[in-house]
């Protein structure tokens, strides 16, 4: 009969786990005497076997007592580095989700892709945690910990950077900063036990961290920066006068107007606000009796104006706003390539006293690539006379006009995860009130905002202005109809 124990419990490693082998095979670990008895008895051994009998047993690096494993301590990291990865898994993929699916650019997809992609890293290494802190079965675990908790830190670190150009209180900060020091947390029990010695090639494993890191990086930059500066803006506006009829039943002339508009450039934009204004312009003329400064400084000082218009012959000019309207709806996209045309009819009497009629059409627009409008919100007007609006001021304080207002997410969704909300405001009225802004603070009447703060976001999101202009004479308007 062979003298060799049946049963072997090896010295307990570094987290006090004890390996047990039956006749040189390996059948499990075990952290105390409870656990080891279960291991026993799945392989036939009594539930009350004497584990100090040294013909059962042999006992090595210590005796039955010698179990230093302190299960509180290795019970609490595990919850503790799980938890963590886990709360960053799924803020990885609330950051990236929205532009993996919905981002205009390829870039700024790509840039969604990889912290979606991140986030099922983190989900494998919060399993991959239960087994390092456990039973070790695959040896690769320690390292997939170590790359979750890298990953943490690196984006922590990106959204306190993008953070604190701002400062601005979002709900997301309570997610993104107590995870930067959990993350240094981590990696320091990580890197002290030296978790990377359970694969078969660390340095490749290490290049390959170093080669992910620069490529989300340039990604980064290159969605952020680089690609929405590069891609031209220009847009192609044009206000037309038709030939003009006249109409034998009432005494006006109708007079053709053609407004045109078309995206010549390589972004769509959203249209945040628009007008077309038909104004008759009215002078008194003279002889030229006078030079060009004298008679421009004597029209300024009798109108009260401060314009660059300057004529000869034309003094005390007069402006009437003749008709006025909306060209395309606040909040519509206008592709790349993609035009709007509209005709419109007004009416001149035979005797105005204009000598000239002009058109001005003017739209203030709002990158694609930089921002998303809540287009369901902004295409609501809100009435300034109303008083139950929000936006209420009485008449005769403001006069009257339409806000239009909604939310604007920017499509790099790091920003938004780092700053309050921003909302885009539209205001237009008849007579030619045409304001396009935004920012984080409320519309209001007063003039009262930072308006730094309201460029600063204009020129995040590309938002900018377009115009047209045409005028033509009374005398050929009414030589066209035959007046």
């Amino acid at each position: 009969m062979s003298i060799r124990p049946w049963v072997i419990v090896e010295p307990p490693d570094g987290r006090g786990l004890r390996r047990v082998t039956i006749e040189g095979e390996t059948v499990g670990s075990a952290w105390s005497p409870a656990e080891l008895r279960r291991i026993l008895g799945r392989h036939g051994y009594p539930e009350d076997m004497d584990l100090d009998d040294p013909a059962s047993i042999c006992w090595r690096g210590g005796d039955s007592r010698t179990w230093p494993d302190r299960a509180w301590r290795r019970r609490s990291i595990t919850a503790l580095m799980t938890a963590g990865l886990l709360m960053s898994m799924v803020f990885n993929a609330v950051i990236g989700w929205p532009d993996a699916s919905g981002a205009l650019t390829f870039a700024q997809r790509i840039t969604g892709v990889l912290f979606v992609l991140s986030g099922v890293v983190l989900g494998v290494s919060a399993i991959a945690a239960l087994d390092y802190w456990g039973r070790r079965q695959f040896r690769a675990s320690g390292a997939i910990v170590l790359l979750g908790a890298t990953i943490v830190l690196a984006t922590d670190a990106l959204l306190l950077l993008l953070w604190f150009e701002e400062r601005e209180y979002t709900r997301y900060l309570l997610v993104f900063l107590p995870a930067l020091p959990w993350s240094i947390w981590a990696l320091c029990i990580l890197v002290r036990q030296k978790s990377w010695k359970g694969i078969p090639r660390p340095k490749r494993f290490a290049v390959g961290v170093v080669a992910t890191a620069l490529l989300t990086a340039v990604s980064l930059a290159y969605s952020t920066m680089y690609q929405p500066a590069a891609a031209p803006m220009h847009f192609t506006l044009k206000a037309e006068f038709g030939k003009a009829w006249e109409d034998r039943n009432v005494a006006f002339v109708h007079v053709p107007l053609t407004l045109h508009m078309k995206n010549t450039g390589g972004i769509p934009v959203y249209v945040i606000n628009d007008i077309y204004t038909v104004r008759g312009r009215g002078a008194a003329y003279s002889y030229g009796e006078e030079d060009l400064t004298t008679e421009w400084r004597n029209s300024v000082r009798k109108r009260g104006a401060r314009d660059g218009e300057a004529e000869l012959y034309v003094d005390q000019l007069t402006y009437t706003t003749i008709s006025s309207g909306r060209f395309y709806d606040s909040g519509n996209s206008l592709d790349v390539g993609q035009e709007y045309v509209m005709k419109r009819v007004f009416q001149l009497p035979k005797g105005a006293r204009y000598d000239t009629v002009s058109v001005a059409l003017q739209i203030s627009y709002m990158r694609k690539d930089r921002g998303r409008i809540d287009v369901d919100e902004f295409r609501s007007p809100h009435l300034s006379w109303n008083e139950r609006e929000r936006q209420h001021c009485p008449p005769a304080v403001c006069g009257e006009f339409l806000v239009y207002r909604g939310k604007v997410r920017h499509n790099n969704n790091l920003i938004n995860v780092t700053r309050k909300p921003r909302y885009v405001t539209a205001v237009w009225a008849p007579e030619g009130r045409f304001i396009s802004s935004i920012s984080s603070f409320p519309f209001n009447f007063a003039g009262v905002g930072d308006y730094r703060e309201e460029r600063r976001e204009m020129e995040r999101y590309g938002a900018a202005g377009a115009r047209a202009d045409a005028e033509i004479s009374v005398a050929e308007l009414l030589r066209s109809a035959g007046v």
